[in-house]
């Protein structure tokens, strides 16, 4: 269970990532909106992903 949850960790870290880069890019070359979300709002996202990401790190580490 820890090994999934570990990936799982993994991948939304990943996914966040992305999400920042690909809003920030977006942001750089002057659009506001992109797949009909605005670019702040999946900067945000990105950013929950991540410290969801660390929140399930910690718990996986706090289980060993």
């Amino acid at each position: 269970m820890t090994k999934q949850l570990d990936r799982c960790a993994d991948l939304a870290g990943l996914l966040g990532i992305l999400v920042c880069v690909l809003a920030g890019i977006a942001r750089l070359f002057g659009s506001y909106a992109l797949g009909g979300f605005e670019t702040l709002t999946l900067f945000q996202i990105g950013i929950g992903m991540m410290v969801a990401a660390c929140f399930i790190k910690l718990w996986v580490l706090g289980q060993r």
